[in-house]
């Protein structure tokens, strides 16, 4: 799947000179947490999210410096606070490194930048114009829309086992030389030392979702590390 087959194609988004609280009532009204910030031809200049907007003095949110982290960290973080906390224009707040994606990226693709980036949502471009926005939210509700899949074609134990254990060897984790699987009925029975439980859980998984098992039964143990004198 791509970009542009899970974003959210109706994009509000805010110019570099509107204030800071029309900003903020775009995104409550339409309960959103970010809007591009766009030029008149829609080219995209920055972002502006929530996270831009919590430490405002009309709230009473701003940052408390103490002299004692003034004094190691000097006056440029304070300076920033005093910016993002009574400047009165977008463009003075917004983020303007901006990740984007075009329409083709592969979800892969933007997961990955979302979790390099830290950050929630990504413009979708079209020749340097902004035509959607894909989020996190869009990414788990493509998930939630996947069909479901049909009942697994019954097969032999024995060409189930085989497949299993391919598809265990074929995993980083696999440690096929200490994991064995058998098969009875199309459920799976897992054997050997695993040395975490991430690993344990991961052959599980590994094992389910060999097509044609029913379910797995995990008699795997823990792995106790040698001792060293």
């Amino acid at each position: 799947m791509k970009a542009a087959d899970v974003m959210t194609e109706r994009v509000l988004s805010v110019w570099p000179e509107a204030s800071i609280t029309m900003a903020a009532k775009i995104m409550s009204e339409n309960r959103i947490s970010a809007l591009p910030v766009t030029d008149s031809e829609d080219r995209i200049l920055g972002i502006v999210s929530e996270g831009d907007l919590i430490r405002r003095v009309e709230i009473g949110t701003t940052k408390r410096h103490s002299w004692w982290s003034d004094f190691w960290s000097g006056p440029a973080p304070a300076a920033l606070d005093f910016v993002k906390s009574r400047a009165r224009r977008v463009s003075d707040v917004m983020t303007r490194d901006v990740v984007s994606v075009p329409e083709d990226a592969p979800l892969e693709e933007v997961a990955t930048l979302m979790e390099r980036r830290q950050v929630k949502r990504l413009p979708v471009v079209r020749d340097g114009k902004v035509v959607g926005i894909v989020s996190r939210a869009n990414l788990i509700r493509a998930l939630a829309n996947i069909p479901q899949p049909l009942s697994p074609v019954l097969d032999s134990d024995l060409n189930l086992q085989k497949r299993v254990i391919e598809n265990l060897k074929s995993q980083p984790f696999g440690k096929p030389w200490l994991i064995s699987a058998s098969v009875l009925d199309g459920v799976v029975t897992l054997w050997g030392p695993v040395s975490s439980k991430g690993e344990q859980q991961a052959l599980r998984i590994a094992a389910e979702t060999t097509p044609g098992v029913r379910d797995v039964k995990d008699y795997t143990m823990f792995m106790l590390a040698p001792v060293v004198v």
